[in-house]
């Protein structure tokens, strides 16, 4: 049993012992139970990150809701052929401020619902943010580039943004994604349930980058290996933070001699 209960304080303390600064952009990908028991739960980490960064900075979150797709893609579980058809005509449309997040977690979750959020229209791959830069990092996401050029993971690189794994692993590092578009990548026919300007529910299909994070963690280990990640300790949780453009300009060299077909 630890000597003291993490709390805001004793959070915000060793975010800043790591190297988060105030009035930068952080994205940040999150496993609360990683970090311990934390008095006040996720909402005590949202605050300790939020008093890190300050009121000039920016806190980014990913916000995916990847359930919104075709279900002849659904493998985790499957459901009846039989069932995709009423699937596609039925599937609630994207909504910003209502749809939630799906498996990025409790932290993720609690960001996209803090007073002030942003999150970009993307019905799949959506991110959301607090802080001044918020409305211009998630002004821009095309349907068809879920963590390309036109999303707000090219925003953030552009920025000078860097990225925060809190408790979690490289496998979980979204900005590795945007290399995929700048490398040769196969891509795929993606399906989904949008709300149209007039507000009614429309499917849509269309071709985007097939990406693929399953050898992320050893590229992770390629990319800690250059000397460019900060490793420390937040609460009980191993974390690492680095800048988003030298992660993506390292796995634009990896991928091409290391991914297999």
């Amino acid at each position: 049993m630890a000597e003291q209960p993490n709390t805001r304080g004793t959070l915000a303390a060793d975010l800043t012992a790591l190297g988060v600064r105030p009035g930068e952009t952080v994205l940040v990908h999150s496993s609360l139970r990683s970090l311990g028991w934390v008095c006040g739960g996720a909402v005590a980490v949202v605050q300790a990150l939020l008093d890190v960064l300050g009121p000039s900075g920016t806190l980014v979150v990913p916000t995916q809701t990847m359930g919104n797709s075709d279900p002849s893609l659904w493998s985790r579980p499957p459901v009846p052929r039989e069932w995709w058809p009423a699937i596609r005509e039925t599937m609630p449309g994207y909504d910003p401020r209502f749809t939630p997040s799906v498996g990025l977690g409790v932290v993720a979750e609690l960001v996209r619902t803090w007073p002030g959020s942003v999150r970009s229209n993307h019905p799949q791959a959506s991110f959301a943010a607090v802080g001044p830069a918020a409305p211009a990092l998630m002004a821009v996401h095309r349907l068809d580039s879920h963590l390309g050029e036109d999303s707000p993971l090219a925003a953030l690189e552009s920025a000078g943004a860097r990225v925060l794994l809190l408790g979690v692993g490289f496998d979980s590092c979204t900005a590795f994604h945007l290399a995929e578009y700048r490398t040769p990548s196969p891509t795929t026919e993606h399906g989904t349930a949008i709300l149209a300007a007039d507000g009614t529910r429309q499917w849509v299909t269309y071709v985007d980058v097939a990406t693929n994070s399953d050898d992320f963690a050893e590229l992770g280990k390629s990319f800690e290996a250059t000397g460019q990640v900060t490793t420390g300790t937040v609460g009980t949780a191993t974390c690492h933070l680095f800048e988003v453009a030298s992660a993506v300009a390292h796995a634009v060299d990896w991928l091409p001699a290391h991914r297999r077909a």
